[in-house]
Formats: structure tokens, sequence, C-alpha cells
């Protein structure tokens, strides 16, 4: 449906030029949406927005597992906890919509993000999750941890990181990458400070130099994805993904963006059909989380990657990501008592 029908010309542009309310609208399209591009609409803003954003974003049909297999989470504990996946359309013929079922699948989750909202709601922290991380899942022995996915559909996701952790997610949000595309394009292109110079491994051999680039369509569609150019492979990949969030970010909260209708609109517009969600996280959920975060800056999402032992072999002989005990513990008490802040001013998160 073009953006001429979803979006009709009688809305008044007056209601769309509140740049402290659009902040708060926009400001979990710049956690959830740019983090693996989530989009976040106030029903209460643009009733047509609203009605965009559910019409076209999909529900994940069983996202959480059985309640007796989960981490009970304190009632008076008001902070969330979003788990962000994101997967490559059609891989191996397989479509997205195959991944909202439980079950397995062929499909294996790319990217992995835990995203932590406190309850002051002053902050967000992302914490991006190795995609070979050796871990247990459940019911299968030790395995990558991507391989959850195909193993057990997106229930069996949540209960691997939800035991791994032992904290209970809120929410989760899946993301096809082939969204990006649209994003960066509707953004008019976003720049990042790129460090190590690469070329792209797919057929249009992209050209990545150090230094500022703007990244726009398949360009930074490659960028996201790319791990084999590099010496450590997905730990540069998963830099490079938490670069172009941030860069995203920026955009996002930008004065141009946050009071320009029309960009608000085709962001929207163009990211939703790529997302999937839990049947818990409509617009109405997510514009009511997103003002309560309508002071946040980007300057105020810290993102790290989830500490590591370094790289070793499987029993069957796969090279693995190791986990870090202490650091499993030491971040599951932060977020279970609310102190993620204090974790990540103590913690060395060099890897």
């Amino acid at each position: 449906m073009s953006n001429k029908k979803e979006f009709p010309g009688e809305y008044v542009p007056r209601r769309l030029a509140r740049p402290k309310k659009r902040r708060g609208l926009f400001v979990l399209l710049s956690t959830i949406a740019v983090v693996l591009v989530a989009a976040v609409v106030a029903s209460t803003y643009v009733a047509n927005l609203a009605e965009t954003f559910n019409s076209k974003t999909r529900v994940i049909g069983e996202a959480f597992p059985d309640e007796q297999d989960r981490p009970v989470k304190n009632p008076d504990d008001g902070s969330l906890n979003f788990l962000l996946l994101g997967v490559d359309h059609g891989a191996d013929g397989t479509e997205t919509s195959d991944l909202l079922q439980a079950g397995g699948t062929d499909q294996r989750s790319d990217s992995m993000m835990l995203m932590h909202i406190p309850e002051d709601r002053k902050g967000v922290y992302v914490m991006s999750i190795m995609r070979d991380l050796y871990t247990d899942i459940p019911g299968y022995g030790s395995h990558k941890i991507n391989s959850a996915m195909a193993l057990g559909g997106v229930p069996l996701v949540v209960q691997t990181v939800e035991g791994m952790l032992d904290t209970k997610i809120d929410h989760v949000a899946m993301v096809d990458f082939e969204g990006f595309k649209d994003l960066t394009t509707a953004l008019g292109g976003v720049t990042v400070n790129n460090d190590i110079e690469f070329d792209s491994t797919d057929s249009k051999k992209h050209h990545y130099p150090v230094g500022d680039i703007v990244l726009e369509g398949n360009k930074a569609l490659r960028f996201v994805r790319e791990r084999k150019p590099f010496v450590d492979g997905d730990y540069q990949r998963v830099r490079n993904q938490q670069k172009f969030i941030k860069a995203v970010m920026d955009e996002l909260l930008s004065k141009d963006t946050l009071t320009n209708p029309a960009t608000v609109f085709e962001v929207i517009d163009k990211v939703s059909p790529y997302l999937a969600l839990d049947d818990g996280l409509d617009a109405a959920t997510a514009a009511g989380i997103g003002l309560q975060l309508k002071d946040l800056r980007s300057s105020g999402i810290k993102m790290f990657t989830l500490p590591t032992a370094g790289i070793g072999t499987s029993p069957d002989g796969q090279s693995i990501v190791e986990r870090d005990e202490q650091a499993l513990v030491d971040i599951g008490k932060a977020l279970r008592t609310d102190t993620f802040k204090t974790y990540l001013n103590s913690a060395d998160l060099s890897q």
C-alpha cells in the first residue's frame, strides 16, 4: 500500500510539529527500531500512523516458553528486557514468516541483542550476544546459541537466554535484515566512522574505506552482515553493527528528522513490514514506553558485547565462543536488581 493511501492528505501537520512529543515516539524507534529496526508509534499521536504500524508488523505466533520453564520476575521490578533478533530473509529457502511459528526451522538468528530499560527510564543498555556462543540449549545440550532458533523457534531462543542469565524477557522483536535497506533510504543515508578498510563479499563488491562513510540501501545491509573480511570475524561484525545502530540513532533523534512529518511516515511505513513482535508489543504499548523515554538522547544509549572467554573448539570440532561464567553471573544479577549502570561502570568490557 502506498504512502498516499496510508496517510491521506487530511491529516493535520501541526499535530506532527511537537518535537518533545515526537522525541518520545522515536526513542523506541531508535532503540528497538535502530538496534534491530523496530518502530514506535503513538495511537494518541497520529491514528493513521499507529494503524499502519499495527497492520504492517507481524505477530510472532508463540514468542515465549511455558511459564513453568521461565525465571520469576519480581512484581515490583519496573525495568524491561527486550530480546532483539535479526534474521536473513529467505536464507536457505526459508521465508521470515516461517520463523513466527512455534517449533524448529532451518533458519538461525544471525544477530541477537538484549536491550534493558531500567525502571527510572534514565538510559537504555543494549548488549550484543555472539552468535557462536557455546551454551546450554534446554532439552538439547550444549550448542552455539544461534542454533536455538533452528531447534525450537523463538520460544527456545527466549528460554535459552533466560536460562543463561536467570532473567525474564518481557518482549521479543524480530527484524528481517532487508529492512535495513529501506530504513537507510528513508533517512537519506547514515554516516558511520569505519575503522577497518574492507570490501563486501557479495557480487556488488562495495568498498568501505577507513573514515566517515555514508551507508544507504544494499551498502548499509552488507556493512552489518559482513564477517569474512575480518581477522576476528563475528567480533568485528558485531562492532560494525553497533556503529551502524549508533549512526541511525543519531539520525533518528536529530532535529531534522524529528520535525519532518514526511520522514516519520516514511520510516514507519517502510520498516514496519520487516518487523515481527510478540503479541503484547503493539503500537499503544510501544508508544507508552517511548513516551516514558521522551528525554533520552542517543548519548544515553549504551552498547556493548557480552563478555566471553575467547575462542575454543566444541567436542565435535566446531569453532565456538566460550562463555565467561563470571560475566553471566554479574550481568544476570544486574538485570534482576536493576543495577545495570553500576555494573557497566565497574566492568571491563574491552574485547
